[in-house]
C-alpha cells in the first residue's frame, strides 16, 4: 500500500484540488493507498474543506506547532510500507509520485524531489542553496534541493523516527548518517495559486539550527536547539564584531587593547555564545529523552475521521 500524507495550515482553496489530483495519480497506479490529510489547527476552512472528500482519513491538531508536527503525526497514522510526504499548497505535483514509488522499488530506503524549475523568489532560492551547502558539508549528503518537500520513504526506516522542530527539512540527511540508501530524482514546481506562504527568514535560521540537531542526534539523540542557539549565535556575533573593531584600533594606532573595553566584551560574548549552545544541546538531549521514554510527542490530536 501507498501512503499519501500531506499537512494542512491554511490551505483551503487547495485541498480539494490536490485532493482530486492524487486520486487521479494514484488510480491509474493500480496500487492499493491511502490519502491523510492533517489539519496544523487551521484557523480559516480547511478542516471543513477537508471533511467534503472522499476516500480520506483527516488527522486535526489541537494546536499549531509547525508542519513538521503534522508529518509527524501523519507518518505515524500511515499503514501503507510506502509513504509520501508533500505540501497541500499545489506547488508539489501528484503527477510525479509514481516516479518516486518506482525509485522506492528498485531498493531505495528515501528518495527526495529536486526542484529543477523552482517557481519560488530569489531569496528563498539562495536559501535553499545554503541549505543544500551545509547538509552536504555536514551530513556527506549531497542533495540538489534537501527542502523540496515531496519525498517518498520506505516505512520501515521512517517509522521508528520522532520529528521536532523542523526536522523534516534534513529527515533524508539523518537517515541517511543512519545507514539508509538514498536517491534524488527531478520533480515538477509550480507557483503558489492560492493561500499565503509560511516560509520566512527566521524560519531558515531554523533550519539551520535543526540542521545541527540532526548532526548532533546522529551520533546521540535529544531536540530543541532554536532559543539557546539563537541567543548563542547573536551573542558570539557580537563578541565576534568586538573583537574584530578592537583589532582595527590597534592596527591603526588608536587605541590599545588595553585603553578600550572592547577585548573584555569580545571574550565575554563569544563565551557567553559558545555556553549558549551547549546549554541548547543538553536541552535537546533531555527534550529527546523525555519524549521517547515517556511515548509523548509534542503536538495533541484533537480528532480523527475517516471518511470513505
Amino acid at each position: 500500500m501507498i501512503s499519501i500524507v500531506f499537512p494542512a495550515y491554511n490551505e483551503e482553496k487547495n485541498v480539494s484540488e490536490l485532493h482530486r489530483r492524487l486520486i487521479a495519480v494514484l488510480t491509474k497506479l493500480g496500487e492499493p493507498f491511502e490519502i491523510i490529510g492533517v489539519d496544523n489547527a487551521s484557523t480559516d476552512g480547511t478542516f471543513g474543506e477537508l471533511r467534503k472528500l472522499s476516500p480520506i482519513r483527516i488527522i486535526s491538531l489541537a494546536y499549531n506547532i509547525g508542519q513538521t508536527a503534522g508529518l509527524d503525526a501523519g507518518i505515524h497514522e500511515a499503514k501503507g510500507d510506502i509513504v509520501v510526504v508533500m505540501d497541500a499548497d499545489l506547488q508539489n505535483d501528484p503527477v510525479d509520485i509514481p516516479m518516486l514509488v518506482a525509485k522506492i522499488r528498485e531498493g531505495y530506503d528515501v528518495v527526495s524531489g529536486w526542484r529543477v524549475e523552482r517557481k519560488d523568489s530569489l531569496g528563498r532560492r539562495i536559501l535553499s542553496r545554503l541549505a543544500n551547502w551545509l547538509t552536504a558539508k555536514m551530513t556527506g549528503l549531497t542533495l540538489h534541493d534537501s527542502a523540496c518537500a515531496l519525498k517518498a520513504y520506505r516505512r520501515e526506516v521512517i517509522q521508528s523516527v520522532h520529528l521536532y522542530g523542523e526536522m523534516h527539512v534534513f529527515l533524508p540527511a539523518y537517515l541517511y548518517m543512519k545507514g539508509a540508501k538514498v536517491s534524488e530524482v527531478p520533480v515538477r514546481h509550480h507557483a503558489r495559486t492560492a493561500g499565503v506562504s509560511k516560509h520566512y527568514f527566521m524560519k531558515a535560521v531554523k533550519d539551520i539550527f535543526d540542521l545541527i540537531t540532526i548532526k548532533f542526534l546522529a551520533g546521540l539523540s535529544g531536540r530543541p536547539l532554536i532559543f539557546f542557539g539563537g541567543v548563542g549565535f547573536v551573542s558570539g556575533t557580537v563578541g565576534i564584531v568586538a573583537a574584530v573593531f578592537s583589532l582595527y584600533l590597534k592596527l591603526a594606532g588608536l587605541r590599545n587593547f588595553g585603553q578600550t573595553p572592547l577585548p573584555l566584551i569580545a571574550s565575554f560574548f563569544v563565551l557567553s555564545g559558545i555556553i549558549f549552545f551547549m546549554m541548547g544541546f543538553l536541552a535537546e538531549l533531555m527534550l529527546r529523552v523525555y519524549f521517547e521514554t515517556n511515548r509523548k510527542t509534542p503536538y495533541t490530536i484533537k480528532e480523527r475521521v475517516e471518511i470513505g
